[in-house]
């Protein structure tokens, strides 16, 4: 069942893999993650740069969950995957927001299938 719908999203041109992003959020610290970059400004004030446009640095992330980096960077390498978030690179640190658009074609692919 998840296979057509993953053919019939990418009919769609849709970028979001149902089962991968299940997977991504199959646990409770990504799934807290994905919630709190929905409200950087809120969730993470100790940034100076604008969470809004840049998102929010993994360091700053990593400190808030109170694990280690290269778990944290795990944690968000999966949401990737699961294109639920974007990065960016400044220098020598990574930024991470939410990719909006895939999140809601997520939503609705997950809607229509249950």
């Amino acid at each position: 069942m998840l296979d057509s719908l993953s053919q019939e999203a990418a009919d769609k041109s849709v970028t979001v893999d149902v089962s991968e992003a299940l997977k991504a959020l199959n646990n409770p610290t990504r799934l807290a993650i994905l919630g709190w970059l929905k409200d950087p400004r809120k969730s993470f004030p100790e940034q100076d740069i604008d969470p809004e446009q840049v998102g929010v640095c993994v360091s700053i992330i990593q400190e808030r969950v109170g694990l280690s980096q290269s778990t944290v960077s795990l944690y968000l390498s999966s949401l990737q995957r699961a294109q639920l978030v974007t990065s960016q690179r400044i220098g020598s640190w990574t930024y991470y927001k939410r990719h909006e658009k895939n999140i809601t074609d997520f939503l609705k692919m997950l809607h229509s299938l249950i």
